[in-house]
């Protein structure tokens, strides 16, 4: 009994919010990055960047596509740049890689656990025969995997790196969630697909998948309801934690 329907032969997970905290800590270090920046261009008096901003341009979204799609909503144009663009160049690769040295820190320093009840959760689709698999845009995808310990229960990965080298579309796009349909032996509307962020359940939904459940570890923000998002944007299902799927089977 996993709250999803009999049709279901694959679960692919999001990794940052879904399976571990760490949408917190990217949040954290955009956040950093973003009100520097802001900071040095338009002095004591910017607008600092918020975690709605967060959930509308940048989470879920392959880096460079969150750095370049937060800075079009402030109306900001910078140069591309290079991948491998120094953290101290203004070019949306250069903030890009800064933001990733911020996470690295972040990450280096408080470590990382896997939330209890997706650990459950996991181990209860793999019982049931579910074959599973992270799908996660961050470029530190496996390194997280490892440190959390959840190598075990993942049959497949695809993450910023593999996105880069197949030349898979990031999220919104159901590109990387396709590819990791693929190496599960299984076709999209087999596949159930597990995530926070409003641009992966846009995703899940645009890519026909069989299901798609979106994790609410946010909850309202005065009159704003992240839940109503990820339901409006394609899911069929909205929990606060995955063990409460198991709970309402």
């Amino acid at each position: 009994m996993n709250g999803l329907p009999d049709r279901i032969r694959a679960a692919l997970f999001d990794l940052d919010g879904v399976l571990t905290p760490t949408a917190a800590v990217h949040a954290a270090a955009w956040k950093e990055m973003f009100d520097a920046f802001l900071r040095t261009r338009e002095g004591p008096g910017f607008r600092p960047f918020d975690q709605n901003e967060y959930n509308e341009y940048v989470d879920g979204r392959a880096r460079a596509d969150g750095t370049r799609s937060f800075l079009a909503s402030r109306g900001i144009t910078l140069p591309e740049g290079a991948v491998g663009d120094p953290a101290d160049v203004d070019t949306v690769e250069g903030l890009s890689e800064r933001k990733d040295e911020i996470f690295r820190r972040m990450v280096e320093r408080g470590g990382i656990q896997p939330y209890p009840g997706s650990v459950r959760y996991l181990r209860a689709v793999r019982a049931a025969g579910l074959r599973t698999a992270v799908v996660s845009a961050s470029r530190h995808c496996a390194q997280i995997v490892r440190a959390a310990g959840l190598d075990d229960l993942l049959d497949a990965r695809i993450d910023g790196i593999v996105a880069a080298r197949e030349r898979l579309t990031g999220k919104p796009a159901p590109d990387t969630y396709r590819a990791a349909a693929g190496l599960l032996n299984v076709i999209p509307t087999q596949a159930a697909v597990f995530e926070d962020a409003i641009a992966g359940v846009s995703a899940g939904r645009a890519g026909r998948f069989g299901y798609v459940v979106g994790v609410d570890r946010i909850g309202d923000q005065g009159e704003h309801s992240h839940a109503a998002d990820l339901k409006g944007h394609g899911a069929d299902a909205v929990v606060r934690d995955l063990a409460d799927l198991l709970d309402e089977s």
